[in-house]
């Protein structure tokens, strides 16, 4: 029998998620009556402001209707990962959309672009109400700080992704070195984090977290070989064109340098984390 608990909808955290839920469907419905634009920056916008508004929206039926307390899996740390993954997506989109498509007589963008930014306030809000009630308790993986460096290893790796251009790097095999690190790494981190989350570690006949040591140890020495290559093969000693306009190629390639070493150093603190877990901190 199913009940609806109308706590969740009354107290901080469910009055945030409210919240968000109307602001993410604010944003996009803005930029939706601009138009659709060519960009995959813009496709990142819109993709997150849909994705917060949906798993925002579910989480408070779910909750509303009691029907979170009957699923196979933390609950609690699936939220607080959502809110951190969810802050995170919205800092980059607040960033990325009045960078590339606001401007000065654009009220629809420069609206989006508010909002985006007070939903990136509302989620962190959440991250901070949830990090206080979880204090002192036993808390899932994505609520420790080996998942919340496993969901900045994914999250980079989207970034990534979305700055990558087909003819930048088809004819490099350097440069195809560089993705397929990229691919990798970021198909691994997230069988991790599906293996972890849904307590499948157990069935392994050897010690699980020893191999993500090994695997953060390979993505790290990989990552560091992408750190070098992509800058040197993509960027050379050539500085920004002179002719580079709003939406310059040139710019993706600096994202995609940047987020490498962003997440070169991330696997490289989770490896130093994860070992210090393992093998001293018993």
């Amino acid at each position: 029998m199913m009940y609806v608990d109308l706590r969740s909808l009354t107290q901080p955290v469910g009055i945030m998620r409210i919240i968000a839920t109307i602001l993410t469907c604010v944003c996009f419905s803005l930029v939706a009556t601009v138009g659709h634009i060519s960009s995959s920056y813009w496709a990142w916008c819109m993709f997150t402001w849909c994705f917060c508004f949906f798993f925002s929206l579910l989480i408070l039926i779910l909750e509303f209707t009691t029907v979170s307390s009957k699923l196979p899996f933390a609950w609690e740390d699936f939220t607080a990962a959502f809110a951190i993954l969810a802050s995170l997506m919205c800092l980059a989109t607040s960033i990325i959309y009045p960078t590339f498509f606001t401007c000065s007589a654009c009220p629809h963008q420069i609206g989006a672009s508010v909002v985006s930014w007070v939903c990136f306030g509302v989620y962190t809000g959440e991250v901070t109400l949830t990090w206080l009630h979880q204090c002192g308790q036993n808390t899932g993986f994505l609520s420790t700080v080996p998942g919340i460096m496993k969901l900045l290893e994914t999250f980079f790796a989207c970034l990534i992704f979305t700055s990558l251009e087909k003819s930048q790097y088809f004819s490099s095999p350097g440069l195809q070195w560089c993705v397929a690190v990229y691919s990798f790494c970021f198909i691994l981190a997230i069988i991790i984090i599906l293996l972890t989350t849904g307590q499948l570690t157990s069935f392994f006949p050897f010690s699980f977290d020893t191999l993500v040591i090994f695997y953060n140890i390979l993505a790290a020495a990989m990552y560091m070989t992408a750190m070098v290559v992509w800058p040197l093969y993509s960027l050379g000693t050539q500085t920004r064109p002179s002719n580079c306009g709003h939406h310059c190629a040139w710019d993706k390639l600096v994202v995609v340098t940047f987020m490498t070493i962003l997440n070169f150093i991330v696997y490289t603190l989770d490896t130093a984390y994860s070992i210090h877990l393992v093998f001293f901190d018993q």
